[in-house]
């Protein structure tokens, strides 16, 4: 009995799992069918990473003239050139590739910016806004890490091994950007710890 009750379980899952197995290939067929592919991706990424530097770069300046520390300006002044080469290699890319030079709107670029705009509204200019600021732009280069990075690994798997070469050119130089501010943050905290502690004597 004990062999008869076993094999109706089985018999019973396998009926069971066969339509899910059914739903679940022609999801994927359904998938594959949709029109998009990883050219869409990379595409769009793409347009969508041409537009954030072209926000950025407008948008730095401001930032620059808010920050205190001359140290910083200058990091982010540098910045702002290497910035201007990058959106230009993109612009190279785009040639490559036999694409409209055409950016899109980056709403989380946007979000970044708006949020240091506001670090500069809510902090009076000194060390503390600084503190501030760094923490706002290492968020910037975080996302571009993050965005370069990935477009630089869809072309290595596209076979656009020239188009990666590029965009590892800008990815090293977020990094090297990134680990700069690190540098100039462990200064700029110390200052605006020191200055909290003489308020509260």
């Amino acid at each position: 009995m004990k062999n008869n009750s076993s094999s109706q379980k089985n018999q019973t899952y396998n009926e069971s799992s066969a339509p899910n197995a059914q739903s679940k290939a022609n999801k994927t067929t359904s998938g594959n069918n949709s029109g998009k592919s990883i050219k869409d991706v990379f595409e769009e990424e793409l347009k969508d990473l041409y537009g954030a530097e072209k926000q950025l770069i407008k948008a730095l300046p401001k930032i620059i003239d808010a920050a205190y520390s001359e140290e910083l300006r200058d990091a982010l002044s540098d910045h702002l050139e290497e910035t201007q080469e990058q959106a230009k290699r993109i612009e190279k890319i785009f040639g490559m590739l036999g694409m409209d030079r055409e950016s899109k709107k980056c709403k989380a670029m946007e979000g970044l910016i708006e949020e240091s705009y506001s670090i500069i509204e809510d902090f009076e200019e000194g060390v503390v806004r600084d503190c501030a600021l760094i923490i706002g732009a290492q968020k910037i280069e975080h996302y571009e890490i993050a965005a370069y990075g990935s477009l630089c690994e869809l072309a290595e798997v596209m076979g656009k091994h020239r188009v990666a070469e590029l965009f590892d050119e800008s990815l090293e130089e977020e990094e090297k950007a990134d680990r700069l501010l690190t540098e100039i943050a462990e200064t700029v905290n110390n200052y605006a710890l020191e200055e909290a502690e003489e308020i509260n004597m």
